[in-house]
């Protein structure tokens, strides 16, 4: 796993072994960053990354200049190694968040452009995080929801659904809020 492009492009990320996780492939992530880079200015953007994992896309986020990335993982282990590797490279901007996504959610003040979540495949009840997200408001107007998934699950009929797009087994639904 790396960062495959900005100011610390082609750093290899070595997270511990043994961490409950499944990162997005690179192709999936270049193909994920070329979206939003014809949508936004990365290095104008506030980040929030639920179900962080190994912060892989914290860090591309990061790496391109975004403003400030908080990182959400209720497993202890992911997020200290989230802040380690942050703090050895230099990217300051990135903040981790040891908490259940649910609790965190329902109890964050902060509107963020992006928000992007990876939660665990099977999980039950995406729809519910998903309407939860846009109930608490935690996406600014022109700003977007990223919700990366297992192809065979299907959100169109969601409020602010925009599209999704597959890559392998994974797939990212777009939600947003336009005005």
């Amino acid at each position: 796993m790396r960062i495959i492009s900005g100011k610390y492009r082609g750093h290899v990320l070595r997270p511990p072994t043994g961490l409950p996780v499944r990162p997005t492939t690179d192709r999936a992530k270049e193909s994920l960053f070329n979206i939003l880079e014809n949508k936004y200015y990365i290095d104008e953007l506030n980040v929030l990354d639920l179900f962080s994992g190994t912060g892989n896309i914290a860090f591309e986020f990061a790496s391109r200049g975004a403003i400030e990335v908080i990182c959400v993982d209720k497993y202890p282990k992911c997020c200290k190694y989230i802040y380690a590797e942050a703090q050895k490279i230099g990217l300051n901007q990135i903040h981790t968040v040891t908490e259940d996504v649910i609790h965190f959610i329902k109890n964050c003040p902060t509107q963020y452009t992006i928000v992007f979540a990876d939660p665990p495949y099977e999980m039950a009840n995406q729809e519910d995080i998903i309407a939860l997200i846009f109930e608490k408001e935690l996406v600014k107007k022109n700003g977007m929801l990223i919700w990366e998934h297992h192809k065979n699950l299907n959100f169109k009929n969601l409020k602010h659904y925009s599209e999704t797009r597959n890559y392998g087994d994974s797939a990212f639904s777009f939600f947003a809020i336009n005005e």
